[in-house]
């Protein structure tokens, strides 16, 4: 194609500040520090090791989910029922390996691949026959939150395996405690912003979101690209859930009720257009970061927790303010 379908597209002649200061994510990350500045010079528990891992640890359910979202904003759809997707994948893993009819292993393998499946289902709704993404992931939330309820029969399911529980595990890093479940997340967003930033892969998705009759005409099977990313994005939702499972230590049919909002606030304050063709994963995990340190700043300061639901609605509305304007500017 003749233009930049990257997320850092190519300036002309550009300073290293002038490509930092345009960057997608630079707008996200100066709230992020400043954030963190207000918050440690009004709290004394918040600048510490201690208090940023349980930050990560707090958001990288969240985060993770984030990533899938990423994936299907970014060709201008959006997925509801990624919440919901991850709490069936937990309960899913939970009562097979809790059973024990199968390995745990392979108890982690079909939450994957239900989650992966429920994922296929979208894309193949959402572009074969068509139905608009909105209409289909409402949907498919209230399927899987039935089945869900049904699968589970309204229980927790408790004493799991020490394999579903092992990403919850700490090890010291300095003086403080690290999960590698956090680990695992931070991975994703990093092999994801590879895919999307370094491959023809990852060109091609930016390509959809930009205009999809476009990335036909200039040979993209757009077909098969849009229903490969909302399975691949269903897989990430059973990594989601997994992560989930490590950190709670129990598979909850409560689980992931807000989930799916939570998911498309990380990605809208990162920065990600809901237009579709611009934003990146390290944008929403930035948004994510801000999300979960507004939330755990205010809680310090003794702030009730409705004042912090309040704040979050009010920074998605700036935050989808700002990308409209920007979209204009543009024209």
């Amino acid at each position: 194609m003749t233009t930049s379908t990257a997320p850092y597209a190519d300036l002309t002649g550009p300073t290293f500040a002038r490509r930092i200061m345009t960057a997608p994510t630079a707008g996200p990350l100066a709230a992020l520090v400043l954030a963190c500045a207000f918050f440690s010079l009004t709290t004394d528990q918040f600048l510490s090791g201690g208090n940023f891992s349980l930050v990560i640890q707090q958001v990288m359910v969240v985060g993770t989910l984030a990533i899938g979202q990423t994936l299907i904003i970014l060709t201008a759809g959006i997925d509801l029922s990624c919440g919901a997707v991850m709490a069936f994948g937990s309960i899913v893993i939970a009562r097979t390996a809790a059973a024990g009819t199968v390995p745990p292993l392979v108890a982690i393998a079909l939450g994957l691949t239900v989650c992966a499946g429920f994922g296929l289902v979208n894309g193949l709704l959402v572009k074969l026959i068509p139905l608009p993404p909105f209409i289909v992931t409402l949907g498919m939330l209230n399927v899987a939150f039935a089945l869900t309820h049904i699968y589970s029969k309204e229980q927790t399911v408790s004493d799991l395996p020490s394999q579903l529980t092992f990403l919850g595990g700490t090890f010291p890093l300095g003086r403080t405690d690290v999960t590698y479940g956090s680990l695992v997340a931070l991975a994703l967003f990093a092999l994801f912003a590879y895919l999307l930033s370094s491959t023809s892969w990852g060109r091609h998705v930016y390509a959809l979101g930009n205009s999809s009759e476009a990335a036909r005409l200039n040979g993209i099977r757009i077909g098969r690209l849009t229903i490969g990313l909302y399975a691949l994005a269903g897989l990430v939702y059973g990594v989601a859930a997994l992560l989930l499972i490590s950190r709670t230590g129990v598979g909850d049919p409560q689980a992931g009720q807000t989930d799916n909002l939570d998911s498309i606030t990380a990605v809208v304050l990162g920065g990600t257009s809901l237009f579709g063709g611009r934003g990146s994963v390290l944008g929403s995990l930035i948004g994510a970061l801000i999300v979960g340190v507004f939330r755990n700043g205010l809680q310090l300061m003794g702030v009730a927790s409705i004042y912090q639901t309040l704040i979050t609605g009010v920074l998605v509305i700036l935050a989808v303010t700002v990308d409209q304007l920007s979209r204009k500017r543009t024209r």
